[in-house]
């Protein structure tokens, strides 16, 4: 039975690595961690002179680098004098060459959030009049591509060494001590020691080309690597690396010395000390997480970065012990099983795992989401969502396991008396049954004293010459005689109905696990709700303080919309220059809530006077970049308060119109 589920086991879980990589891999860009709130000039704005500098806001503090701002003309030359500096606070600045001439030029951005995540984007804004551009701005940020994949699949191998690393370790030493003579929960252990050190050598290597260019080629970078050494983020995966050699110690000594001492207080000592050294080190390596990425940076980060230690010991303890115990009851050799105690010490576990991780996830999503709303209205909060829910299942199983692991604790006393009295008086009709196969000089174990010999071939009766070969002969029918032993003890220890039952509820739990892990390593990847509302709100804000007509004439309106579909939400701003009766130059800017430029299918735009029952004029712009489209000769028959309808297409299916009044001529 063993031989046929093992294979069965093998394939759901590479089944449910591969949905979980699909799940990171359909998970679309990393999202900023930080958000543009403003800039002057501002998205789309036309200026009547050149100005002396270009200033971004964004909501909170971010890492500048040499090429973090810059500026470009019609013709894609740079126009930027210097390195980006700090103006005060979130506010960053790039000073300009003077004596601009009028055009359209691009801002392009690219920095470092304070939570380590990059931040790239870019907007346009024009001296004069707007005008054609050479440069293409690009959607896509260094994290969409080769590098971001391979940086964020490095991110959720680490995690999940961590869990199993710590967590089985944690299993041995707090539920099943036998366990640390046991080569498969050896190599589990191991495994998640070894995918946590090269993940974090990967992170290390990967850093430089994800918060900088995105280029495959700049991963070997030398330099690169230099720089990040000196960030943040460098020096949290250095740290872990220089713990994952206290880590390798701590392995050694479990696997080691630990199993091999015979002495009851000897190995009472060195459990306490395993136990405590084992707790410095995983809140170490926990404390790697915290300290470079969401908990470090908000709203009580003081508070923030503890808890969030914490919460990934609990996963570990948890998912970690989990995935030890499945492999126990899988793999663990027919002579030291897994008992009914270690299966309810870790059940105990477990729930105070969970209760552990229901308080500090509670404070974790007040902390990051701030409102109820931003549980359905923002990316941040759906995934959470999601992982709740994973949860409450994972809960729900963990409850079937632990009924299955009260029945086996009712069921081994007696079976274990019943296994005694069966192997006493079976081993020798098992031993006839199955040495029959070796061949017609074997003859059963009971009937010749269990050697497996004929009497004829018993060491003391053959001649002085054959003694090597009876020797070898004896010792491979003893080998013979364990395996088959082996096996019976698997046979009946496979046929107990409550173990069964226990494995199945264990696997799922381990399959669930998996999933629940991809979704929280997005989630760690994505911008907090509370950020993303705030930057919303600001967005808001600048453009209900913008007035509509500007000092040169030019006419500026910036509408919302939500289509209701994927990537639906946004901002659609229309530039009407000179704003008066005849020829106009008009612009169609379409951009994220947090300022990021898109392209989105098709937009249109038409103009009615009501009063006078003129319209709808239909206009239908040309693309001209990333967010951007133009259209000259509007024409404007007559002055008077226009209604300006927009409508926008993000799908094929998903479109809407939004409207407003403008006093136009």
């Amino acid at each position: 039975m063993t031989q046929t589920i093992a294979p069965r086991v093998r394939t759901l879980v590479l089944l449910l690595l591969a949905a979980a990589c699909a799940l990171l891999a359909g998970a679309g860009p990393a999202s900023a961690h930080a958000a543009v709130t403003g800039s002057d000039p501002a998205q789309g704005a036309v200026v009547d002179k050149a100005p002396a500098r270009i200033t971004l806001t964004f909501s909170e503090q971010v890492a500048l680098s040499d090429d973090s701002l810059r500026v470009l003309d019609p013709e894609g030359k740079r126009v930027d004098t210097a390195k980006p500096a700090t103006v005060s606070g979130t506010t960053y600045a790039v000073p300009l060459h003077s004596g601009l001439p009028d055009g359209t030029y691009t801002v392009a951005y690219q920095v470092v959030s304070a939570d380590s995540h990059p931040v790239a984007g870019a907007y346009t804004f024009s001296i004069g009049a707007p005008s054609k551009t050479s440069v293409s701005v690009s959607g896509q940020s260094t994290d969409d591509g080769v590098v971001g994949w391979l940086y964020g699949f490095g991110r959720y191998v680490s995690y999940a060494g961590f869990i199993v690393m710590a967590g089985g370790a944690a299993f041995v030493l707090a539920c099943w001590r036998r366990g640390s003579g046991v080569r498969p929960v050896q190599r589990f252990v191991v495994s998640g020691w070894v995918a946590l050190t090269a993940s974090t050598l990967a992170l290390l290597l990967l850093r430089g080309s994800f918060t900088g260019s995105g280029k495959v080629s700049d991963i070997f970078d030398l330099s690169l690597l230099g720089q990040v050494l000196q960030t943040k983020s460098g020096a949290a995966l250095v740290s872990r690396l220089l713990l994952l050699a206290a880590a390798a110690l701590f392995i050694a000594v479990l696997f080691g010395a630990y199993d091999k001492r015979e002495d009851a207080e000897e190995k009472r000592d060195l459990t306490f000390g395993l136990s405590i050294g084992g707790v410095v080190v995983a809140a170490g390596l926990a404390a790697s997480w915290a300290m470079s990425e969401h908990a470090s940076v908000g709203l009580q980060a003081g508070i923030a970065m503890p808890v969030d230690v914490l919460h990934l010991l609990a996963v570990a303890a948890w998912l970690g012990g989990l995935g030890a115990l499945l492999v126990a009851l899988y793999r663990a050799p027919a002579d030291t099983p897994v008992d009914a105690p270690a299966v309810r010490r870790f059940s105990q576990v477990a729930f105070s795992s969970v209760l552990a991780l229901i308080a500090t996830g509670t404070y974790q999503s007040w902390r990051q989401l701030g409102s109820w709303s931003a549980f359905t209205d923002t990316r941040y909060g759906q995934l959470l969502l999601a992982k709740i829910a994973l949860v409450v299942v994972l809960v729900g199983v963990a409850w079937i396991s632990r009924r299955w692991t009260g029945r086996l604790a009712e069921t081994v006393p007696v079976q274990a008396s019943a296994v005694r009295e069966k192997e006493r008086v079976g081993a020798g009709a098992d031993g006839a049954g199955e040495t029959a196969a070796v061949g017609d000089a074997e003859v059963s174990a009971e009937s010749e004293g269990d050697t497996g010999l004929d009497t004829e071939e018993q060491p003391g009766t053959e001649p002085a010459g054959t003694e090597p070969a009876d020797s070898e002969r004896a010792a491979q029918l003893a080998r013979q005689q364990a395996a088959r032993d082996a096996a019976r003890q698997k046979r009946m220890r496979d046929a107990d109905p409550n173990r069964f039952g226990l494995r199945r509820s264990v696997l799922a739990e381990a399959g669930i696990a998996v999933v629940l892990l991809a979704v929280t390593t997005v989630l760690t990847q994505t911008e907090p709700g509370r950020t993303e509302q705030e930057a919303k709100a600001a967005s808001a804000a600048s453009a209900s303080s913008s007035p509509d007509e500007g000092a040169s004439g030019a006419l500026t309106l910036n509408m919302p919309f939500d289509t209701g579909g994927e990537d639906g939400k946004g901002i659609v701003t229309i530039d009407v220059d000179p704003a008066r009766v005849g020829g106009n130059e008009m612009h169609v800017y379409v951009e994220r809530p947090n300022g990021r430029a898109f392209d989105i299918p098709e937009v249109k735009v038409e103009f009615t006077l009501k009063a006078k029952d003129i319209g709808p004029l239909p206009v239908v712009p040309d693309h001209i970049a990333t967010g951007h489209w133009s259209a000259n000769g509007v024409q404007i028959p007559m002055a008077g308060d226009w209604q300006v309808d927009v409508t926008v297409r993000t799908s094929d299916i998903d479109e809407v119109t939004v409207s407003k009044n403008a006093q136009i001529g």
